[in-house]
């Protein structure tokens, strides 16, 4: 068979065949050479002391403390509150007089 016979189909998935066939026999050469390395391995792995984790979690730790001493809601005391009511009622009182 001619490759100029074939379709543009066919010659992709002989392509893909091919491909295959070639992975299956890199595996096959790995497994039986005993030095197989798989392509999710990493040889330069890098890893945090010890001193780094420490750091690292007491930072993450410390986070959560800091967003809720910005969330900490001011209170007014019942006598505060009772005061600018009295100041709130006299200015609407004005108002609604002097609208009239």
């Amino acid at each position: 068979m001619n490759l100029f016979d074939l379709t543009i189909g066919q010659l992709k998935r002989a392509a893909l065949i091919k491909e295959k066939i070639e992975d299956l026999n890199k595996e096959l050469r790995g497994i039986l050479s005993g030095t197989a390395k798989s392509g999710t391995a990493r040889t330069n792995k890098r890893t945090t002391s010890a001193t780094g984790r420490l750091n690292v979690a007491a930072l993450s730790a410390k986070r959560p403390a800091k967003r809720a001493a910005k969330v900490k809601k001011k209170t007014m005391s019942p006598a505060v509150r009772a005061k600018l009511s009295a100041k709130l009622k006299a200015y609407w009182a004005a108002k609604k007089a002097g609208k009239k």
